[in-house]
């Protein structure tokens, strides 16, 4: 599972993550039936990928929308990122959005002021 493609759907983004690259990335709406499914593969992949590699992670998100489960589970990625970096490990989130999307910025910057990782937050590139 070092490499995980997940298509997106109307509900769900669609999820790539590279191992040797380092790089995990979401891109789309995040309203699934069940949250704690979708999300489980993704949250064993960061879980294992900070467990068994030295190399740094970056998360690139470029989310439409999410519902509260999906805000829990990427609050659930963003633990393992904040204790990751806490003992030194190099992680990073870059989050993008569509400028006339003012809620996933308020979103993005309400996830950013529990972090202490760098997290940048920017608009979405065309």
């Amino acid at each position: 599972m070092t490499i995980l493609n997940i298509p997106g759907t109307q509900s769900t983004p669609t999820i790539t993550a590279d191992w040797d690259a380092g790089l995990l990335k979401m891109d789309g709406d995040s309203y699934p039936e069940n949250s704690f499914e979708f999300f489980g593969e993704i949250l064993v992949w960061v879980e294992r990928f900070l467990a068994e590699t030295a190399r740094p992670l970056r998360l690139e998100l470029q989310l439409i929308y999410m519902n509260t489960s999906s805000v829990k589970a990427m609050m659930d990625i963003f633990d393992m990122l904040e204790d990751a970096h806490v003992r030194g490990r190099e992680v990073r989130v870059d989050w993008y959005y569509h400028p006339r999307n003012e809620r996933v910025k308020m979103l993005a910057e309400e996830f950013r002021e529990d972090c202490s990782f760098p997290f940048e937050i920017a608009v979405q590139p065309s």
